[in-house]
Formats: structure tokens, C-alpha cells, sequence
């Protein structure tokens, strides 16, 4: 980074924003200044592990700290989009975790609240950033893949043992982890969206969302765009190990993701699959914080506790990432990413991916602000080539 500016910065939920605490603490730009908790026992738990003297139990007045620069959010997500707005309308740049938001209209709250600011506001989403979507972003941009023709993606998780307003939730409410690295890979954005639920979670559940499906599969169609995506999301009643996962079937090359955790990933050169490791993307990160991307820092050992890591692989190397990229932001060195628009639309295909899947599969558009007049990133079909892998091609990423 180019700037020798610190930011000093607030965190807000100190169970999986515990993660970033070092992070920033060992960023050159930043100054881990204040962190944020409702229970005090947990507050002074983590403050003094940490060594962060500034500590509130209240979010307002967290707020009303006028030393603050940038507030990183994660709380419950149902707490979104008030504590993003609030922290918009008092000042600060605000990176937030995901979902966006668990309405539509909350979404909208969010984007109105940053156009009116003109402060950063960047979705915490961790695939956007874990080494596997950096290497197909490369491959893709390099040509190495040819044109994109289809995307999959999926999320799978057992929510047993979760806080309880988990209970029954539409799978799709949080399905930005699968979506966002479908739209995210050419810059794409969804135009509409058409969902099936099927099975069905507990009875005990079904009445605190009005929701009664274990899985909800949808397709986004892309604007502008020939291509579509196939997104599967479930929470409960469903035998599967914990997977986020996303599939890219291009022209030249094809990749899938591991059907199980200690699988390999697999790129295809037309019909030939070749088992790969992804390789890590430290070295665009201040040098301070790139070993963060190969290990969590819960603990002084440097193992891996929290859910995040015991259910993801530790989210695929992303938190220094993101966290970099909040700063670069704030900073003016680069673009938050998502943006509020973009994450709007991430999330919205998501919560209207349900309301399709409740209406028996209808086509349901995004609405017209969570849309912008950018271009995706289009490699064309080699009408050259048939098939295209015919031809020698050299992977350079």
C-alpha cells in the first residue's frame, strides 16, 4: 500500500471478529483501537488477550467515538443493516459480514444510507477473496479457462447447535458464500433469479420464518450475458459434510471443486482432469499480514477453534485479504469489494431466490438499484477452435 496513513478501527461481535483482531493489529495502515460486546465478561476476555484498552459494552457509544475511522461489523445478521446504517449516518466507513441484510428493503436502507454518506461500505464475504476463487479469477482473466459457460456453486451446513434464531431460516436468506463468487468471477450481476425448495426441515421449526425447505436450488440468469448459475443451499435435515464450494465450466477449462475436505480440487484441459493445489495469494498482501493466510489466531498457539475454521478450512484464506482490502478502500487506493450495490445484488438474489422458491419456481427480477451500467468481463467463445482444447494452450496464471 502505498499510503502511510493509519486508520484506527472498531470491531463490533467478538466471536468470529475476534479473528481479525491481529490482523489489523499487524497491518501497517491500521490501529486496532476498540472492540465492541455486549456480554462484559467476553469483552474483557478478549481485550485483555489482545491487549485492546478501548472496550464498550454499548454500540452507540462505540459510535460516538469520535476517534474512530472504521467500524468492522459481526454481529448476528439480523443486526446488519441497523448497525451498518447507524454506523454510516455517524461517520464511519463500515465493513460488515455477510449478508448484506436479511430483507430487501434493508438492503436498500444500506445502499441509500452509503450514497448519502459517500463512505465506504465493503461486505465482509469471505469467497471473494479464499485462494480458489483468487486462482480462477487469474485463470479467467488470462484466458486459461476460454469462455465461461456455466457456474455451479453450493453451500452445505448443518446449523445443530447454533443460536437458535438460525431455527428454521430460508437457506437462500444466507447464501451469499455460494452466490457471490458466481456473480463475483467476470464482474457479473444477477438479473433474475428462478428457485425450487424441496424436503423439508422440522416441524418445530417451520413456523419462525413461514419457511418449509431443507434445500433451496436456484438459477441466476446474468445481465447481459448469455451465461447463468446454479446455486444449492441447505441448513438443516440433510446428511453432508460442511462444503462451500463453486464449479466453472469454461471453454479451454473446466474446474470442481473437492467433493470432501481432505479431497483435491480437479482442473480439466478439456476431457483430461488433472488433481490440483491451489496455490496461495499471500504476496498481494503487506508483507506483516500475509502468514495469515495459512493460519487462524484464536488461540496463542495459533489453532484453529472457532466454527469458522472447524466447518470452512479457515474460509480459504481470506480474512487478511479482506481486511486489506477494507483499509485499500477506506484509503482510496482501491475499490470496495462488494460495494454496496454489488452485495446488494449478491444478497437479493439470495432472498428473492426464497420468495421464487415459495411461489413454485417464478422467474423474480432484481430490482433496478442493485444494478449498475458496468460491464462484466467477456472472453469470447475461439470460433477458430473446435473443440477449443484442440489447440495447445498454455496455463499461465
Amino acid at each position: 500500500m502505498s499510503s502511510s496513513k493509519i486508520l484506527k478501527v472498531g470491531i463490533v461481535g467478538l466471536e468470529f471478529g475476534a479473528e481479525f483482531i491481529p490482523i489489523y493489529q499487524q497491518h501497517p495502515n491500521a490501529e486496532m483501537y476498540a472492540i465492541c460486546q455486549r456480554t462484559e465478561s467476553k469483552l474483557n476476555e478478549v481485550g485483555d488477550q489482545y491487549g485492546v484498552e478501548v472496550r464498550y459494552t454499548d454500540y452507540d457509544k462505540m459510535l460516538a467515538d469520535p476517534n474512530i475511522d472504521v467500524i468492522h461489523i459481526n454481529t448476528p445478521l439480523q443486526l446488519h443493516a441497523d448497525q451498518v446504517v447507524a454506523a454510516l449516518e455517524a461517520g464511519k466507513h463500515v465493513g460488515c459480514t455477510i449478508p448484506m441484510a436479511t430483507s430487501v428493503e434493508d438492503c436498500k436502507r444500506i445502499v441509500d444510507a452509503q450514497q448519502r454518506t459517500g463512505l465506504t461500505y465493503m461486505m465482509m464475504e469471505t469467497t471473494l477473496y479464499s485462494r480458489e476463487f483468487l486462482y480462477l479469477q487469474e485463470l479467467y482473466r488470462t484466458g486459461a479457462l476460454g469462455k465461461v459457460q456455466f457456474l455451479r456453486a453450493s453451500h452445505h451446513q448443518d446449523m445443530t447447535g447454533w443460536p437458535s434464531y438460525w431455527d428454521g431460516m430460508p437457506p437462500m436468506y444466507n447464501g451469499t458464500h455460494a452466490i457471490g463468487p458466481t456473480l463475483g468471477l467476470g464482474g457479473n450481476q444477477a438479473e433474475y433469479v428462478q428457485c425450487l425448495g424441496s424436503g423439508s426441515v422440522f416441524d418445530r421449526m417451520k413456523g419462525q420464518y413461514g419457511s418449509p425447505f431443507a434445500i433451496e436450488s436456484t438459477h441466476i440468469k446474468f445481465l447481459d450475458s448469455d451465461t447463468g448459475a446454479e446455486v444449492t443451499r441447505h441448513l438443516w435435515a440433510v446428511a453432508r459434510e460442511y462444503r462451500e464450494s463453486f464449479d466453472v465450466y469454461g471453454s479451454i477449462r473446466s474446474f470442481e471443486w473437492a467433493q470432501t475436505e481432505d479431497a483435491a480440487h480437479v482442473l480439466y484441459l478439456g476431457e483430461k482432469p488433472e488433481r490440483i493445489t491451489v496455490p496461495d495469494f499471500a504476496d498481494r498482501l503487506p508483507e506483516p499480514i500475509r502468514h495469515f493466510t495459512t493460519a487462524g489466531v484464536y488461540t496463542a498457539g495459533g489453532e484453529t477453534e472457532h466454527r469458522s475454521f472447524v466447518q470452512g478450512g479457515g474460509h480459504g484464506g481470506s480474512h487478511p485479504h479482506l481486511a486489506n482490502r477494507l483499509l485499500q478502500a477506506v484509503l482510496g487506493e482501491a475499490e470496495p469489494f462488494p460495494n454496496a450495490v454489488q452485495a446488494a445484488n449478491i444478497t437479493c438474489s439470495g432472498i428473492l431466490s426464497h420468495e421464487s422458491a415459495m411461489r413454485g419456481g417464478e422467474r423474480v427480477y432484481l430490482p433496478e438499484w442493485t444494478l449498475t451500467d458496468k460491464k462484466p468481463i467477456v472472453v469470447e467463445l475461439d470460433q477458430d477452435v473446435q473443440p477449443p482444447w484442440a489447440k495447445e494452450y498454455a496455463l499461465t496464471p
